[in-house]
Protein backbone atom coordinates (compact mmCIF):
# COMPACT_ATOMS: atom_id res chain seq x y z
CA UNK A 1 0.00 0.00 0.00
CA UNK A 2 1.25 3.23 -0.85
CA UNK A 3 1.81 5.88 1.67
CA UNK A 4 -0.59 8.26 0.52
CA UNK A 5 -3.03 5.30 0.96
CA UNK A 6 -2.04 4.31 4.30
CA UNK A 7 -2.44 7.58 5.25
CA UNK A 8 -6.17 7.98 4.42
CA UNK A 9 -6.93 4.97 5.48
CA UNK A 10 -5.90 5.98 8.99
CA UNK A 11 -7.58 9.21 8.51
CA UNK A 12 -11.23 7.70 7.98
CA UNK A 13 -10.49 5.15 10.91
CA UNK A 14 -10.47 8.36 12.49
CA UNK A 15 -13.40 10.29 11.28
CA UNK A 16 -15.04 6.43 12.10
CA UNK A 17 -13.83 7.23 15.77
CA UNK A 18 -14.79 11.17 16.10
CA UNK A 19 -17.65 11.47 13.71
CA UNK A 20 -18.95 15.04 15.69
CA UNK A 21 -15.58 16.53 15.86
CA UNK A 22 -15.68 20.16 15.14
CA UNK A 23 -14.46 23.89 15.49
CA UNK A 24 -14.73 23.70 18.90
CA UNK A 25 -15.05 28.05 18.80
CA UNK A 26 -18.31 29.49 18.46
CA UNK A 27 -18.94 32.20 16.04
CA UNK A 28 -21.76 33.58 13.86
CA UNK A 29 -19.66 35.16 10.80
CA UNK A 30 -16.52 35.28 9.67
CA UNK A 31 -14.86 38.22 11.93
CA UNK A 32 -16.23 36.61 15.14
CA UNK A 33 -13.98 33.30 13.74
CA UNK A 34 -10.83 35.22 12.75
CA UNK A 35 -10.95 36.96 16.47
CA UNK A 36 -11.74 34.07 18.63
CA UNK A 37 -9.05 32.02 16.68
CA UNK A 38 -6.71 35.05 17.55
CA UNK A 39 -7.82 34.68 20.98
CA UNK A 40 -7.21 30.69 21.06
CA UNK A 41 -3.23 31.14 21.17
CA UNK A 42 -2.18 30.18 24.09
CA UNK A 43 -5.73 29.36 25.40
CA UNK A 44 -8.60 26.81 25.39
CA UNK A 45 -11.37 27.21 22.75
CA UNK A 46 -13.40 27.22 26.26
CA UNK A 47 -12.45 30.06 27.42
CA UNK A 48 -12.18 32.09 24.40
CA UNK A 49 -15.71 31.20 24.01
CA UNK A 50 -16.85 32.30 27.52
CA UNK A 51 -14.57 35.59 26.59
CA UNK A 52 -16.40 36.43 23.37
CA UNK A 53 -19.88 36.20 24.51
CA UNK A 54 -19.17 40.07 26.05
CA UNK A 55 -16.74 41.12 24.00
CA UNK A 56 -19.07 40.85 20.69
CA UNK A 57 -21.57 42.16 22.95
CA UNK A 58 -19.59 44.70 23.37
CA UNK A 59 -17.70 44.98 19.86
CA UNK A 60 -19.56 43.30 17.15
CA UNK A 61 -17.67 44.06 14.23
CA UNK A 62 -14.07 45.38 12.89
CA UNK A 63 -15.58 48.73 12.78
CA UNK A 64 -16.39 48.92 17.20
CA UNK A 65 -13.17 47.09 16.98
CA UNK A 66 -10.81 49.40 15.64
CA UNK A 67 -12.68 52.38 17.18
CA UNK A 68 -11.94 50.75 20.92
CA UNK A 69 -9.34 51.71 23.25
CA UNK A 70 -6.15 49.44 24.08
CA UNK A 71 -7.42 49.69 27.74
CA UNK A 72 -11.20 48.64 26.62
CA UNK A 73 -10.38 45.76 23.99
CA UNK A 74 -7.71 44.42 27.40
CA UNK A 75 -10.28 44.44 29.87
CA UNK A 76 -12.97 42.64 27.56
CA UNK A 77 -10.27 39.50 26.43
CA UNK A 78 -8.16 39.93 29.57
CA UNK A 79 -8.64 35.98 30.63
CA UNK A 80 -7.36 34.81 27.34
CA UNK A 81 -3.83 35.02 28.24
CA UNK A 82 -1.19 37.53 26.66
CA UNK A 83 -3.85 40.02 26.44
CA UNK A 84 -2.30 43.05 25.59
CA UNK A 85 -0.39 41.77 22.42
CA UNK A 86 -3.63 40.26 21.39
CA UNK A 87 -5.77 43.61 22.01
CA UNK A 88 -2.71 45.30 20.03
CA UNK A 89 -3.36 43.33 17.09
CA UNK A 90 -6.83 42.56 17.06
CA UNK A 91 -7.82 46.77 16.89
CA UNK A 92 -4.65 46.66 13.90
CA UNK A 93 -6.97 43.85 12.69
CA UNK A 94 -9.67 45.56 12.69
CA UNK A 95 -8.60 48.97 10.86
CA UNK A 96 -6.53 46.48 8.38
CA UNK A 97 -10.54 44.97 7.79
CA UNK A 98 -11.97 48.39 7.15
CA UNK A 99 -9.18 50.22 4.87
CA UNK A 100 -8.06 47.41 2.59
CA UNK A 101 -11.51 44.81 2.84
CA UNK A 102 -14.23 47.59 3.02
CA UNK A 103 -15.04 45.52 6.43
CA UNK A 104 -15.01 42.42 5.56
CA UNK A 105 -12.56 39.52 6.11
CA UNK A 106 -10.72 38.48 3.06
CA UNK A 107 -10.80 34.98 1.80
CA UNK A 108 -7.53 33.95 0.81
CA UNK A 109 -4.57 33.12 2.57
CA UNK A 110 -2.02 35.15 1.12
CA UNK A 111 -4.45 38.49 2.52
CA UNK A 112 -5.28 36.73 5.70
CA UNK A 113 -2.09 36.64 6.77
CA UNK A 114 -0.81 40.01 5.81
CA UNK A 115 -3.63 41.02 8.86
CA UNK A 116 -1.97 41.59 12.17
CA UNK A 117 -2.05 38.78 14.84
CA UNK A 118 -2.87 36.08 11.53
CA UNK A 119 -0.56 33.17 10.75
CA UNK A 120 -1.02 30.13 8.67
CA UNK A 121 -3.04 28.28 11.37
CA UNK A 122 -5.63 31.12 12.15
CA UNK A 123 -5.89 31.82 8.07
CA UNK A 124 -6.59 27.96 7.50
CA UNK A 125 -9.10 28.02 10.29
CA UNK A 126 -10.79 30.68 8.86
CA UNK A 127 -10.34 29.97 4.99
CA UNK A 128 -11.96 26.53 5.91
CA UNK A 129 -14.82 27.05 8.42
CA UNK A 130 -16.14 30.50 7.05
CA UNK A 131 -15.25 29.80 4.28
CA UNK A 132 -15.61 26.00 3.51
CA UNK A 133 -11.82 26.83 1.23
CA UNK A 134 -9.75 23.72 2.30
CA UNK A 135 -7.35 24.64 4.80
CA UNK A 136 -5.04 22.37 6.35
CA UNK A 137 -4.88 23.12 9.96
CA UNK A 138 -1.26 22.57 11.48
CA UNK A 139 -1.72 23.01 15.76
CA UNK A 140 0.44 21.30 18.69
CA UNK A 141 -1.88 18.35 18.14
CA UNK A 142 -1.35 17.69 14.82
CA UNK A 143 2.15 18.28 14.89
CA UNK A 144 2.23 15.85 17.39
CA UNK A 145 0.20 13.19 15.95
CA UNK A 146 1.47 13.81 12.07
CA UNK A 147 4.87 12.85 13.35
CA UNK A 148 3.85 9.95 15.65
CA UNK A 149 1.37 8.37 12.74
CA UNK A 150 5.15 8.98 10.37
CA UNK A 151 3.34 11.40 8.42
CA UNK A 152 5.88 13.59 8.73
CA UNK A 153 9.54 14.08 10.38
CA UNK A 154 9.42 17.85 10.53
CA UNK A 155 9.35 20.10 13.21
CA UNK A 156 8.63 23.01 11.29
CA UNK A 157 4.83 24.09 11.13
CA UNK A 158 4.32 25.36 7.71
CA UNK A 159 6.54 21.92 6.33
CA UNK A 160 4.04 19.61 7.94
CA UNK A 161 1.48 21.46 6.32
CA UNK A 162 2.74 20.89 2.93
CA UNK A 163 3.40 17.69 3.51
CA UNK A 164 -0.59 16.51 4.96
CA UNK A 165 -1.62 18.67 2.32
CA UNK A 166 0.15 16.28 -0.45
CA UNK A 167 -1.11 13.21 1.50
CA UNK A 168 -4.61 14.06 2.07
CA UNK A 169 -7.17 14.83 -0.86
CA UNK A 170 -8.12 18.26 -0.66
CA UNK A 171 -11.80 17.47 0.17
CA UNK A 172 -11.02 16.41 3.66
CA UNK A 173 -8.28 19.20 4.84
CA UNK A 174 -10.37 21.70 7.10
CA UNK A 175 -12.03 18.58 8.90
CA UNK A 176 -9.14 16.52 8.77
CA UNK A 177 -7.60 19.54 11.57
CA UNK A 178 -10.91 18.92 13.68
CA UNK A 179 -10.47 15.07 13.80
CA UNK A 180 -7.08 15.27 14.84
CA UNK A 181 -6.99 17.40 17.20
CA UNK A 182 -10.04 15.27 19.13
CA UNK A 183 -7.61 12.07 18.62
CA UNK A 184 -5.17 14.22 20.23
CA UNK A 185 -6.88 16.00 22.87
CA UNK A 186 -9.14 12.38 23.52
CA UNK A 187 -6.18 9.57 23.37
CA UNK A 188 -2.95 10.62 21.23
CA UNK A 189 -1.99 12.81 24.43
CA UNK A 190 1.70 14.43 24.95
CA UNK A 191 3.82 13.28 26.17
CA UNK A 192 2.16 10.11 26.55
CA UNK A 193 -0.10 8.57 24.41
CA UNK A 194 -3.11 6.40 25.90
CA UNK A 195 -2.27 3.30 23.48
CA UNK A 196 -4.69 1.19 25.86
CA UNK A 197 -7.98 3.16 24.75
CA UNK A 198 -6.82 3.91 21.20
CA UNK A 199 -9.58 3.31 18.74
CA UNK A 200 -7.50 3.04 16.27
CA UNK A 201 -5.04 1.11 18.06
CA UNK A 202 -5.22 -1.41 15.31
CA UNK A 203 -4.40 0.34 12.66
CA UNK A 204 -1.90 3.00 14.13
CA UNK A 205 1.83 2.96 12.66
CA UNK A 206 3.38 3.43 16.11
CA UNK A 207 1.32 1.04 18.32
CA UNK A 208 2.62 -1.56 15.25
CA UNK A 209 6.23 -0.75 15.70
CA UNK A 210 6.04 -0.69 19.07
CA UNK A 211 4.52 -4.21 18.83
CA UNK A 212 7.13 -5.39 16.76
CA UNK A 213 10.16 -4.68 19.07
Amino acid sequence: MKKKDRVLHLYRQLEKAYPEAKCGLEYQNPWQLLVATILSAQCTDKRVNQVTVALFAALPGPREMAAASQVRVEELIRSTGFFRNKAKNLIMCAEQVLVCHQGEVPNTLVELVALAGVGRKTANVVLGNAYQIPGMVVDTHVKRLANRFGWTTSENPVQIEKELAGLLPAEVWTQSGHTLIAHGRACCKAPTPICSQCPIAADCPRIGVNRSK
